[in-house]
């Protein structure tokens, strides 16, 4: 990713799925008008999901997920068709490709599936038939609404040539539709601070921020900020005082490392707000309100408990690395040496009968996930019966000042 470049956790996740040589592959290159996914006559030449971020005119920054074919057969087969089972957690919108002459005599037996498990979720759904080529199919088009509706309700099913990349309009309008209602609306900051406000935000530059760099949760909020034409200071911890010294009025707001919220809470003016990175991009990537139930789970634990903390990055664990060093030290400080942890990490996340061996689940800010992979987490932990929380949430929480910070709404 350049420094120009829309973040992939930001951009709308976009995911083709189909059977083996429906065509999905040639369906991402017509729509993205460039080669980018591999294109062969033999079934099956697309194994794990591939995933590549775009710009969709007119939706914009886009992320399209080419899947394997989900009737892949063998045991290799199996796997991909697992792997691509997982892409479910990322969708934002699905499409299901059929080819002309499938879906003619076929009796959609794993489209209906593929329709069930990605309804369920909440996932719109969009129908391509591929491969219509002859003038004719315009007719035909009425009978392949009507057998897709019986099963799927009313979802857009558009008729599509990938190679003569015609009906591409008709499906990008049909994905303009369908997506999401509070994607383009979910800010990070939320109602916070408004336009010419004074932020000042505290950016530790410890050995999680590689030198000469910014994590992109800072670089994210602090553009944010700049598009609502705020003044945004930035300081490190051992600088805050020296920083708020420089301004000529209180900040507006104070945005901090979570592990630095004692340490800023004790000098920061009394008519400045105070939040967090992490919290921030718990609201902006899942649900605060979930979020903060969750971590009254605190008050409940003992000795005897077992807590999972699931961190969206798969970076080689640093020293003093916050989810696997800091918080379970804090966690086992207040309950007792014996507490066990268990850490994962990117898509490595249990299924709902592991998670009921928990009693707590500690997500971090998620800020190399999509908002949509997220929520699917929160659903898993909510299907499990565990509470679920966030890093910051958290470290507020056992600081004793969750009550003394804004949570954006």
């Amino acid at each position: 990713m350049s420094l120009y470049d829309t973040p992939r956790a930001s951009r709308l996740h976009i995911a083709i799925y189909g059977k083996r040589n429906a065509g999905k592959s040639s369906l991402i290159n017509a729509l993205t008008g460039q080669d980018i996914a591999l294109v062969s006559d033999s079934p099956g030449t697309t194994t794990d999901p591939v995933y590549k971020s775009m710009e969709l005119h007119p939706i914009g920054p886009v992320v399209f997920i080419d899947t394997a074919g989900f009737d892949d057969e063998g045991e290799l087969g199996e796997l991909r068709v697992r792997r691509t089972e997982e892409v479910a957690a990322k969708t934002d919108i699905a499409i299901i490709v059929i080819e002309k002459s499938e879906a003619e005599k076929s009796s959609w037996k794993y489209e209906k599936h593929w329709c069930k498990l990605l309804s369920s979720q909440g996932i719109p759904l969009i129908f391509v038939i591929n491969k219509c080529d002859d003038p004719e199919d315009i007719n035909k088009k009425f009978l392949w609404e009507e057998k897709v509706k019986a099963f799927a309700g009313d979802v857009p099913v558009i008729r599509v040539s990938a190679a003569g990349k015609t009906g591409l309009d008709e499906l990008k309008a049909a994905i303009e539709r369908s997506v999401p209602e509070d994607f383009l609306r979910q800010k990070i900051l939320g109602d916070m601070i408004g336009e010419d406000g004074l932020a000042l935000l505290v950016m530790p530059q410890d050995i999680q921020a590689p030198k000469g760099r910014l994590i992109l949760p800072q670089v994210q909020t602090l553009r944010e900020l700049l598009d609502r034409k705020c003044t945004a200071v930035s300081t490190t911890a051992d600088g805050f005082e020296r920083a708020l010294l420089s301004l000529n009025r209180a900040p507006d707001l104070i945005i901090t490392d979570s592990q630095c919220f004692r340490q800023i809470y004790e000098k920061k003016p009394q008519e400045s707000a105070l939040t967090s990175f992490s919290v921030l991009f718990a609201a902006y990537k899942g649900d605060i309100d979930i979020f903060a139930e969750g971590a009254s789970q605190l008050d409940n634990m003992t000795e005897k408990s077992k807590v999972l903390i699931a961190e969206a990055c798969t970076h080689v664990p640093l020293s003093e690395d916050i989810g696997r060093e800091k918080i379970p030290n804090l966690l086992r400080k207040k309950f007792g040496k014996n507490l066990k942890v268990v850490n994962v990490c990117g898509n490595d996340f249990p299924d709902t009968d592991k998670l009921k061996e928990f009693d707590l689940v500690i997500h971090c800010g998620a800020c190399m996930f999509n908002r949509r992979h997220v929520l699917s987490r929160i659903a898993e932990a909510k299907a499990a019966g565990v509470p679920i929380t966030n890093y910051g949430i958290v470290l507020a929480k056992l600081m004793g000042i969750l009550d003394k910070i804004q949570i954006p709404q």
